[in-house]
């Protein structure tokens, strides 16, 4: 495994520093984000932030931003209060303890065992999704591998086959294979350094396993959002929600817009105009003979872990833009460059797409006048 990694190892930004900080930085990145995801987001991150006391120092915003995009933002959020962390009890060194490593922000067992063992040497093994399938397939292991007493199972045998004198490599080529060649489909057996010594190989099973995990049902979300514009080019983005206080009990917009800076929003089950006039009259205290006409943009289509959406955005034309509490007044295409979710953003490149063809996509429709009842679905 340590020759064929040394041989056949990927070049990855990531891989040419043993330096605890940009391990760590790369680690919390590769969670859940493909390797080719990663690399810009990592380069640019290091040279805006290149140590653990810049990114403490950092206001969170700003993090954000450069992590804008990548997605599961809390881990933006994490990242920069274990520096604060780091900083404060440990004098800006990251901590050699485990235990140590464990209580800072945003890291746990994988984590720690992944950092230590790579940027230190210390013989920990690391058990994430790759090392799993690899050894449920060297052992032939059947089963949901995430099951606790199986994945407890697993850690032990990752335990016992780590090198101990080479952790960080062996951790880092057992990871490598299973992102390389023992992939979830189709795994490239003929290649692979430990072929012999693969049960599921032997007896043929090796695209059988792991089992697949049962998947939780998904749901299908239906929004409206309002890119509104004035006759400067401005839009209005709403602050990031806190929690369910803002979105008046429905639970969708924060895991949706990942507590980030958001067009106005609202559930659009049956008439994304009224939701959104009932939106407008209640959060910005806008008259019926104030409402924008409107335009409809190309759908936008995104997913959040099991949430299936789908958003009819509206280029709103209004003269002055609403100032709710805490809004943001910015061009519209200088949005991009704010700390938005990827929803955000796509709402963003279809305005900015629809302006860019001549804004003749769609008809002109009027928001027409609030209708009475009550303000229900309002998103914050």
């Amino acid at each position: 495994m340590l020759e064929w990694f040394a041989k056949f190892q990927r070049d990855l930004p990531w891989r040419r520093s043993r330096d605890p900080y940009r391990v760590w930085i790369s680690e919390i990145m590769l969670q859940q984000t493909r390797v080719a995801a990663v690399i810009p987001y990592y380069e640019r991150f290091l040279e805006r932030f290149p140590s653990v006391h810049a990114l403490a120092v950092a206001q969170e915003e700003e993090v954000l931003r450069f992590w804008s995009g990548l997605g599961y933002y809390s881990r933006a959020r994490n990242l920069r209060e274990a520096a604060q962390q780091i900083v404060a009890k440990h004098g800006g060194e990251f901590p050699r303890a485990q235990a140590d490593v464990l209580d800072l922000s945003g890291i746990g067992e994988y984590s720690a065992a992944a950092i230590l063992s790579i940027a230190f040497g210390q013989e920990l093994a690391v058990l994430d999704g790759n090392v799993a399938r690899v050894i449920a397939r060297l052992d032939a292991i059947r089963g949901d591998l995430r099951a606790p007493v199986r994945w407890r199972a697993l850690r032990k045998r990752a335990e016992e086959l780590l090198a101990g004198k080479a952790a960080g490599d062996w951790n880092q080529a057992v990871m490598e294979l299973g992102a390389t060649l023992c992939t979830p489909r189709s795994p490239r057996c003929l290649l692979c350094p430990v072929a012999r010594f693969c049960e599921s190989q032997k007896l043929g099973i090796a695209d059988e396993l792991p089992e697949k995990r049962k998947k939780r049902a998904g749901v299908s979300v239906r929004l409206a959002a309002a890119v509104l514009l004035d006759r400067r080019g401005n839009s209005l983005l709403l602050p990031p929600p806190r929690a369910l206080e803002e979105n008046a009990g429905s639970g969708l917009v924060p895991p949706l817009v990942a507590k980030l800076w958001h067009f106005p929003m609202a559930p659009a089950n049956g008439d994304g105009l009224a939701a959104l006039r009932r939106l407008f009259a209640l959060r910005f205290k806008m008259k019926p003979s104030e409402a924008p006409d409107c335009q409809p943009l190309a759908k936008v289509r995104h997913s959040v872990t099991y949430r299936r959406i789908q958003v009819q955005p509206y280029l709103m034309r209004i003269e002055d833009l609403p100032r709710p509490s805490g809004g943001k007044v910015i061009a519209l295409n200088a949005v991009l460059d704010q700390a938005i979710s990827n929803l955000t953003r796509k709402l963003a490149r279809a305005a900015l797409k629809h302006l860019a063809g001549g804004g003749l996509a769609g008809p002109r429709l009027s928001i027409g006048p609030v209708a009475a009842g009550p303000p229900g679905g309002m998103l914050g």
